[in-house]
């Protein structure tokens, strides 16, 4: 007999410990929905702002935020384990950390209303459903609310507002780096399909003071666009349409960008866009997709961010992440050639992928 068989627990506590480090690897995750409901709750008892203000201690923050001082104290501890809040000097006084900062509403690149809307029934409970998703490979919004998830947004005027904040937050984010991450010099005018309140084209004239844009959307997701175009320097630029862009898109730019539109959609109602697009698109201009996209399936793996959006997609509105070859093949079928795809535009999980008429 070897000295190891005599031993038969010899090995056991590496093993053992590597298995109480994975444990507490997996509690951590199934614990994360916690860490951001704890968000979501701060952000909606105005805790950040009130913090802004002035580091306050609980009983102050308590009464200014009209919550109960216990309960209030148990959230701040969660809140400074995730590092947004601190205790400077290990006072009873909360002061907002630089990373807390995020979570007001006027914060230079907030993400304010993507807390209160990921965290909000809206989300929350058709996530709770994704594994009928995937047994089933339908909508879990549509199952739990009876309908689909834009047409049920469209219905709750409260919804709209904190969808349409939430999505200008992703935009805020994002514009910056796009229009400094491809070069849009060589469009005269720019048509920002499904553009929102702006944000993304107000950066790309910015940076562009030759060139012109149209922002299109529905009359609810320009309601502010006026506003952030104005500010940005860019309103006598820029003309504003409304519509549908399944029906038809502006005629006559030189690039079609499409940010964060077409992942909403299956393949079918994708092309319908897309082939919407391509009606209107001189044979010069060129459409850009400003969207993650997968590795292929002998690639890397994709990273968390892409494949978390990719089941949210499912989930929520029965689009999906895309393979580059996926995009090629969706707008070959619009009568589209893909000609290149970007680099990721760090530090966000945005690439602009090219698309000519053909």
């Amino acid at each position: 007999m070897t000295d190891s068989a005599s031993h038969p627990t010899e090995h056991r506590p590496a093993t053992a410990a590597a298995g109480a480090e994975d444990q507490a690897r997996a509690l951590r995750l199934v614990h994360g929905y916690m860490a951001s409901q704890a968000l979501g709750a701060a952000v909606r008892l105005s805790i950040p702002e009130r913090l802004a203000e002035s580091p306050k201690s609980c009983a102050e923050l308590a009464a200014a935020t009209d919550t109960d001082q216990d309960a209030l104290r148990r959230l701040l501890r969660a809140l400074e384990a995730l590092g947004l809040v601190e205790r400077p000097g290990r006072t009873d006084r909360f002061a907002l950390t630089s990373f807390g900062q995020v979570l007001r509403s006027d914060a230079d690149a907030p993400a304010h209303a993507l807390a209160d809307l990921f965290t909000s029934a809206a989300v929350w409970r058709p996530w709770g459903e994704l594994h009928q998703s995937v047994r089933t490979g339908r909508t879990a919004f549509e199952t739990v609310f009876g309908m689909p998830a834009f047409a049920y947004i469209g219905r709750q005027p409260e919804l709209s507002a904190l969808f349409n904040a939430a999505m200008a937050e992703t935009a805020q984010g994002a514009a910056d780096v796009v229009a400094a991450g491809y070069d849009f010099s060589g469009f005269p005018t720019v048509v920002d399909v499904g553009g929102g309140n702006g944000t993304l084209l107000a950066a790309l004239l910015s940076a562009h003071p030759d060139s012109r844009g149209v922002l299109f959307d529905t009359q609810t997701g320009v309601r502010e666009a006026a506003k952030v175009l104005a500010e940005a320097g860019v309103a006598d630029r820029c003309e504003i349409t409304t519509g549908d862009f399944f029906t038809a898109v502006p005629a006559g730019g030189d690039a079609y960008v499409l940010k964060s539109v077409i992942h909403d959609w299956d393949d079918e109602l994708a092309r319908t866009v897309l082939r919407r697009c391509r009606e209107a698109m001189p044979e010069q201009a060129k459409l850009l997709l400003v969207e993650p996209v997968l590795p292929d399936e002998n690639g890397p793996a994709a990273e968390l961010s892409v494949v978390l959006s990719d089941l949210n997609m499912l989930v929520m509105a029965g689009g999906r992440e895309r393979t580059a070859a996926e995009y090629a093949a969706l707008l070959d079928s619009a009568g589209l050639e893909l000609t290149g795809v970007g680099d990721p535009l760090a530090p966000t999980h945005f690439q602009v992928l090219e698309a000519v008429p053909r």
